[in-house]
């Protein structure tokens, strides 16, 4: 993480101090999972194109898989992958688009990028000021799996435009 996306995020104020467990952190994924589907539903409710309510709602089912894969993690079934996934960077090429109700599929996936890369920044950014390596660790995966979530979004921006 560079100096400037630390500046960038650091108007969060997050106290990791606040974080005793590997469980709190992983409670606190599932928590912003569980805020992107009700983003995504949100946004399906307003938007006026039928086919765009259904990729809403696709979306939204699709953060209900990330909560429920962070949830079997906490419970042990599972871990979170450490695979490292490239990086595109298109959302930083992208101007920032406000949703509104006649959003056309491009605009879509730029909300999706930027949503994404946020948390991806959130998490890098925890990870950067977590005083325990084990935390660090677990932010740094969080981390990636947002990566992989925005990646998702950059390559059907990246068929859709170019």
């Amino acid at each position: 993480m560079d100096k400037g996306e630390i500046k960038q995020v650091a108007k969060w104020d997050y106290d990791v101090r606040k974080f005793k467990s590997v469980d709190e952190i992983l409670d606190f994924a599932i928590s912003r999972e569980i805020d992107a589907e009700a983003f995504y539903k949100e946004l399906a409710e307003m938007v006026e194109n039928p086919k765009m309510v259904k990729v809403l709602l696709d979306l939204a089912a699709e953060e209900v898989e990330h909560k429920e894969k962070l949830e079997a993690v906490k419970a042990g079934k599972k871990e979170i992958g450490d695979r490292e996934v490239g990086n595109l960077e298109i959302v930083d090429y992208v101007k920032d688009i406000k949703h509104h109700p006649k959003m056309n599929y491009v605009d879509l996936l730029v909300v999706g990028m930027k949503k994404e890369e946020t948390s991806r920044r959130l998490y890098a950014y925890l990870a950067a000021i977590a005083q325990k390596q084990e935390f660090k660790d677990v932010f740094l995966k969080l981390a990636q799996e947002e990566t992989k979530h925005k990646q998702r979004f950059e390559f059907e921006y990246d068929l859709m435009t170019f």
